[in-house]
């Protein structure tokens, strides 16, 4: 004989009277059609027989293994009778032999479950309104998903259940005071209602289906910590005891509720819905546990803070277990135990969603390909932390010492999320949440006052403001360099580590970093591991000819870059004199001369800087100063240690003042912020980086010299036969060679900041004032009061520079303008030179430029870099290979 649940539960009642807390002798009458049947000697007491089952009705056999799945259903899901249908059709279209289905309450009805009885014990009388809104939403869902005899069965028990509510909250609020187990009684409800509706649902479409109340079935005891642990021994005998009565194919089983083994009323606590499933999914031995939520699966790092995160096709049990523990939105902690032992996969899907896989959590296969891209799984992070470092020559070697510690942290409640220790055992270091750190610091103390006085510790430090930043990955246990690959990431995005941990499992890696570093740091770090992009954000300073170059070479080279190298630049503010563009995530580079003129605010070099700075979209930030300007050169410093990494064609700052410039290259060498500058010398060529390789790979420079300014090379190259030099400056003028005023160029003043910037490359501590400069501007000229009437007055010169042609073509020679860094005698200078035809310097055209490298290994012939040296195109070109060398030292492919 099956006796159907219902007819069941009319054989108990409620015995409230049991509970002395809520005040002795209150009694609430027996409730027809009851669904709590719980055998508890406090709270539900048996008013009749037990049921009587016959003998082979109990020995039923339970099936077990692959014809079985599990689903759980969160309250997101069952949020809506909507949503319930779409449930429904999911459980429908699920064509395994059985189905077992976990759900959780509607969205938001535990809190509200939850605030009832705090109202209650409070003594707040709006419970009674608080419950009628809970009835009034589940009848509401209710109408609108069922009808007929279905609707009538559970409206009837809804209005049972909910006056039997109002007389427990009644008794709760005359006591002031609920047990754990009434208060979760009480909670338990919303997956009663929840469940029994999805089960009318099934069966309103012709598919037979059983619901079940899992406080029959799941048996727990407490594990302290507000934690329990199921009885799976005695689960599984209730389990089969309740399957005799309703052998179902389709069972909808209540999540988060359960019993303990006297049947009183428990929670699996909060989040508990899903360890629902995973004990169940265990104990039917399915085939594989379903978790239906609202995203399309596990994330390689919270797609909130990092917008290249990606979906994980798969994860072992470690990982997952790992990503929970440290704060990841993935599974309730517990959860991967029952089916770790069984081998049962869980799938993280989305049901608003169901064509996205979703991903599978499951043994991990072995795999020795030593990929790196694949040994980090995700990433994690946890804010509001403090880090509590007790410090002291007085803990090495003396037994105890950390005993005394944790159990002065225990004694106040707080939870340790990581610890440190140093192997000379001088100190300790432990992460607790900021809100318990205070209680912590005071009981540590109080503990080790007579230690703190006598010196054998020296403090008790507190660090607010932490985060924790965990890699996570089952395989960084057998690949060698993935806690070198995470740390170059962390210290090229200018990030400080203040604490490590590793534990000898090698599952994660482990690191206290400042809060505010910490969105920077998971985004620097996932860049680096899953080469999504080496994402770089650019400000620029001087949208004129060469800035305004640069931004059209960016936009021409932006999606092969991305597409090849997987490099994405992102120009995220453009600022001149008076207008700045500003954007969060990237400006439309086909666009962005309009959008300065019509969108642009006025300009402020402060505001534009802070917003490079505090942008937090991207980890990686880059200045491009293309001005000419002092002032702006002079803030490098300050941007270098914000962690800006900043490059320029800009050569005031490597020419000015010796202290400023010995105090940036210092800064530049001691940290991870870059700062290149191969632009300041010869426009588009490798002129700096290629006296750098001498001299890192010990070559000793004696001499540098060259024709470094391309308006100058041009002058001359073309100052030949029977030109005029007044004719061949105004040509070269009208060709956009030389600068508004031809004086700045023919003064000398360009040349000698590459020859200074090259003598302090060089090791030479050399000012700008200690370059003798030949002029080439008459000095009866250089007083004009502008450019016009220096032009007009400069034929006027023609003829004496005519004479020195003239000598220099009598000795088969030609004229050139050098600049020298003479190293062995710690000097340099500009001057106009002679040169024989068949020197090096002799065979330039146009506006070309030349260096001659003399080394001790270039001696007798001197290394030689030639090619253009002036004009916007390869100006900026020698700028974008500078970006593109930044970008290969944050992780870029070569």
């Amino acid at each position: 004989m099956l006796v159907h649940r219902e007819v069941a539960s009319q054989c108990w009642k409620y015995d409230l009277s049991q509970d002395r807390s809520l005040g002795g002798n209150l009694r609430v009458g027996q409730p027809q059609g009851s669904l709590h049947r719980h055998r508890s000697t406090n709270l539900l007491r048996p008013a009749a027989a037990a049921i009587s089952v016959e003998q082979d009705e109990l020995n039923t056999y339970l099936p077990k293994g692959d014809m079985w799945s599990v689903h759980k259903f969160g309250g997101t899901c069952m949020g809506t009778p909507q949503r319930i249908q779409s449930v429904a059709d999911i459980v429908l279209g699920d064509s395994s032999e059985r189905k077992l289905v976990i759900v959780s309450a509607m969205s938001k009805v535990t809190d509200m479950m939850y605030s009832l009885v705090h109202k209650a014990q409070s003594r707040d009388d709006s419970y009674t309104i608080a419950l009628e809104e809970v009835f009034e939403k589940h009848m509401a869902a209710a109408k609108d998903l069922l009808d007929g005899e279905d609707l009538a069965r559970f409206l009837s028990q809804l209005h049972s259940d909910v006056s039997n509510l109002r007389a427990m909250l009644s008794a709760i609020y005359i006591a002031g005071h609920a047990t754990e187990s009434f208060s979760d009684f009480v909670v338990g409800h919303g997956e009663l209602w929840s469940a029994q509706m999805l089960s009318y649902a099934i069966k309103k479409s012709g598919a037979p289906c059983s619901w079940m109340d899992t406080r029959d079935v799941l048996v727990v005891k407490p594990s302290g910590s507000n934690q329990v642990d199921p009885d799976y021994l005695e689960s599984e005998k209730r389990l089969q005891k309740w399957f005799s009565r309703q052998p179902a194919e389709t069972i909808i089983a209540t999540g988060f509720i359960a019993s303990t083994a006297e049947n009183i009323p428990t929670t699996l606590k909060r989040d508990g819905s899903d360890f629902s499933a995973a004990i169940i999914g265990s104990l039917v031995r399915a085939r594989q546990v379903t978790i239906w939520t609202d995203v399309d699966g596990i994330f390689s790092a919270d797609p909130r803070k990092v917008s290249e995160a990606v979906i994980l096709s798969t994860l072992s049990y470690q990982e997952a277990w790992e990503m929970s523990y440290f704060g990841a939105n993935v599974l309730h902690p517990r959860t991967i135990i029952p089916v770790m032992k069984d081998n049962i996969p869980i799938v993280i899907r989305n049901m608003f969603n169901i064509s996205a896989p979703g991903t599978m959590i499951c043994k991990q296969p072995a795999n020795d390909n030593g990929d790196l891209d694949a040994c980090v799984k995700s990433f994690a992070t946890i804010d509001n932390l403090a880090l509590v470092n007790v410090e002291g020559t007085g803990m090495a070697g003396v037994p105890g010492t950390s005993s005394a510690i944790f159990s002065a942290v225990k004694d106040v409640g707080a939870n340790v999320i990581m610890i440190s220790q140093a192997s000379s055992e001088h100190s300790i270091c432990f992460a607790v949440p900021e809100k318990e750190v205070a209680a912590v610091s005071a009981a540590l103390h109080v503990r080790f006052r007579e230690a703190l006085a006598a010196g054998r510790l020296s403090k008790v430090e507190v660090i607010n403001g932490c985060s924790i930043l965990a890699a996570v990955g089952l395989r960084m246990a057998s690949t060698p360099g993935v806690s070198a690959i995470l740390f170059d990431a962390l210290a090229k995005a200018n990030i400080n580590v203040r604490a490590i941990a590793q534990g000898c499992s090698e599952y994660n890696i482990t690191v206290v970093l400042k809060q505010q570093d910490c969105v920077r740091a998971l985004r620097a770090a996932h860049s680096r591991f899953f080469l999504s992009k080496t994402t770089l954000a650019v400000a620029i300073i001087g949208p004129g000819l060469i800035g305004g170059t640069l931004l059209n070479q960016l936009k021409d080279q932006a999606a092969v870059l991305k597409e090849n190298m997987n490099i994405d630049l992102r120009v995220i503010g453009i600022t001149g004199s008076r207008t700045m563009l500003l954007s969060h995530t990237g400006i439309d580079l086909t666009q962005w001369k309009e959008l300065l003129r019509k969108e642009g605010e006025p300009a402020d070099v402060a505001n534009f800087i802070r917003h490079l700075s505090d942008n937090h979209v991207f980890p990686n930030k880059v200045l491009v100063d293309c001005t000419a300007d002092t002032s702006v050169a002079s803030h490098y410093y300050e941007w270098l240690k914000k962690g800006i990494h900043v490059i320029t064609p800009n050569k005031k700052a490597n020419s000015g003042p010796l202290d400023r410039y010995l105090k940036l290259r210092t800064l530049q060498r001691a940290s991870y912020t870059h700062y290149f500058y191969e632009a300041t010398v010869g426009a588009g060529l490798p002129i700096i980086s290629t006296l750098r390789g001498l001299l890192e790979t010990g070559d000793k420079i004696l001499r540098i010299e060259g024709i470094f300014s391309g308006t100058l090379s041009y002058i001359f190259n073309n100052f030949e036969g029977t030109r005029t030099f007044s004719n061949v400056v105004a040509e070269a003028k009208e060709a956009g060679y030389t600068e508004p005023d031809p004086r700045d160029d023919l003064s000398g003043t360009d040349v000698a900041r590459k020859v200074i910037i090259l003598a302090r490359e060089s090791g030479l501590k050399l000012e700008l004032s200690d370059i003798p400069v030949k002029s080439l501007v008459p000095e009866a000229l250089a007083s004009c009061s502008s450019a016009d009437e220096f032009m007009q007055k400069l034929p006027s010169f023609d003829e004496e520079w005519a004479r020195q042609r003239g000598d220099a073509e009598a000795a088969g020679e030609v004229l050139r303008y050098v600049g020298v860094v003479d190293a062995v005698n710690k000097k340099g200078q500009v001057e106009l030179r002679r040169y024989k035809r068949d020197h090096p310097f002799a065979q330039l055209c146009g506006s070309d430029n030349i260096i001659a490298f003399t080394t001790s290994r270039y001696k007798e012939q001197p290394l030689i870099v030639r090619g253009p040296g002036a004009g916007a195109e390869v100006t900026a070109g020698g700028v974008f290979c500078d970006i593109l060398r930044l970008a290969s030292y944050l992780g870029a492919p070569s």
